[in-house]
């Protein structure tokens, strides 16, 4: 078998819900964004891609219809380049790359765009079908935009609870404090406000066609624990979880460039990393933040490495308090090499897109190292884990 390696990364600055992407189909926002990534390799023939594989949380939107194949023809890609859409909610890009991995390693194909793409504004609202034609009574609207919908009566009610209520369960469970969530918060806007001032996003984030956003709109770089204290709890009274401690609803795409060391010739040059490891992992449903803890043990014990050997860490931040309680039961890492430059609660949560992000950054950011071992881990709702091991 051969070795999958990531060649390059990009991404759209992430949007605040219905701020700078309001008027942006998610379709035209991932065509964008595959036209981006594929500008940065000019020597790459598109008509050579094997398959894009997109992730999408929703689908009930413009995003459906397999918003994949949608993004390869509105990017002008020849009609020959296949595109599929895959689904694993908030680890839905990272399903997308390590789907592409296997593929090359597995010898079936050789280039593959792997990313994602969520535009949480533009989610419909929907009503159920009627099970008979012009049924009689009314309906209820529900929004798309983040959560269970449409809920099977025979799931037990604790399962189905809202992702901030599982927030909430976790800082009960691991002894979260309210102050140690709001410093989590501060930091993570602190060190991304630092990092575009510093340019590390520049070379990773690209403009989105006719709109002005140069930035994640999200970040906040005078948050402190002062500042956030006086919100209040979101999802419970007395609770600890605010919208300040909490990912933002978010828009956005992002594009990972995924293929085999034969490649280098047409990509331009060096991969960014290896893709070493790879692990998936369950939990119950309602405390879905801790499942990136064994995914990400066995996405390590997978590419033959332990904590000690990691150098960055890039851990989704779905809230404070479930990055926290999975920093607890990770007792060998040492958690100022997490998210150095800032993590979700800062940068945003486009759902699809934020697996992507996530392993683009540390691609990226082993490059800028000249080496090391690197893990993306993200946690999903409804109780699962994702996890990716990068070498350089």
């Amino acid at each position: 078998m051969t070795a999958s390696y990531v060649y390059d990364a990009v991404r759209t600055p992430f949007a605040r819900f219905g701020k700078a992407y309001a008027e942006v189909r998610p379709d035209d926002l991932a065509a964008s964004t595959l036209s981006a990534l594929l500008e940065r390799s000019p020597g790459l023939d598109p008509a050579v891609i094997d398959d894009v594989i997109l992730g999408a949380a929703n689908q009930s939107g413009e995003d459906n219809r397999d918003v994949a194949r949608m993004a390869v023809l509105l990017a002008g890609l020849p009609t020959s380049v296949p595109g599929a859409t895959v689904n694993r909610l908030c680890g839905s890009s990272v399903e997308a790359v390590v789907q592409a991995s296997r593929a090359i390693e597995a010898g079936d194909a050789s280039i593959v765009v792997a990313g994602g793409v969520e535009s949480m504004t533009r989610a419909p609202y929907v009503v159920p079908k009627a099970a008979r034609p012009w049924g009689a009574g009314d309906v209820t609207m529900t929004s798309t935009t983040l959560g269970w919908r449409f809920v099977n009566p025979a799931m037990p009610d604790e399962w189905s609870i809202s992702n901030g209520l599982s927030a909430e369960l976790l800082a009960e469970r691991y002894d979260i404090s309210r102050e140690e969530q709001d410093a989590f918060a501060a930091r993570s806007h602190q060190l991304a406000a630092a990092a575009w001032d510093a340019g590390v996003y520049s070379a990773e984030t690209t403009v989105v066609p006719g709109s002005e956003l140069v930035r994640d709109e999200g970040i906040r770089a005078s948050s402190t624990v002062e500042t956030l204290a006086p919100l209040k709890p979101a999802f419970t009274v007395g609770g600890s979880v605010t919208a300040g401690n909490s990912s933002p609803l978010s828009d956005g795409s992002s594009m990972v460039l995924v293929a085999g060391e034969s490649a280098a010739g047409s990509l331009g040059g060096e991969p960014l990393a290896r893709i070493a490891g790879r692990g998936v992992s369950g939990v119950s449903p309602e405390v879905f933040g801790i499942a990136p803890v064994e995914a990400a043990n066995r996405a390590l014990a997978r590419a033959g490495r332990t904590w000690a050997d990691v150098d960055v860490v890039e851990l989704n931040e779905a809230f404070a308090s479930q990055s926290l309680a999975c920093l607890k039961l990770w007792p060998e890492l040492d958690p100022s090499i997490v998210n150095i430059h800032g993590g979700a609660i800062a940068l945003g949560h486009p759902l699809g897109a934020s697996g992507g992000r996530i392993i683009g950054h540390a691609a990226h950011e082993l490059a800028r190292r000249g080496g090391g071992v690197a893990v993306a881990a993200i946690c999903i709702g409804v109780g699962q884990g994702l996890a990716v091991v990068l070498e350089r």
